[in-house]
């Protein structure tokens, strides 16, 4: 019998920032309706993620992951890079 954990969150975003060691901040962009006009309006987001290797790059586009808190701000996790900069 395997005890299996609830889906976690995931989401594709740019990463924005790649200055500190093992962190990433990536800016996810969604779509929402506003609840009285009905206007789309764009919502912008910036997670601190984690990146163990320090693989990510500036301008790429990354999946990550909820997980567990690593720190303060850090809750995601970088599961792959999508697609590299230009």
């Amino acid at each position: 019998m395997t005890i299996e954990r609830g889906r976690r969150k995931t989401r594709v975003g740019v990463v924005i920032s790649d200055a500190r060691d093992k962190t990433v901040t990536v800016e996810v962009v969604s779509s929402k309706r506003h609840p009285k006009y009905g206007k789309t309006v764009s919502v912008r987001k910036n997670f601190h993620v984690h990146d163990e290797s320090n693989d990510a790059r500036l301008g790429d586009t990354v999946r990550i992951a909820e997980t567990r808190p690593l720190s303060k701000t850090k809750h995601w996790r970088l599961t792959e890079i999508v697609e590299r900069a230009r």
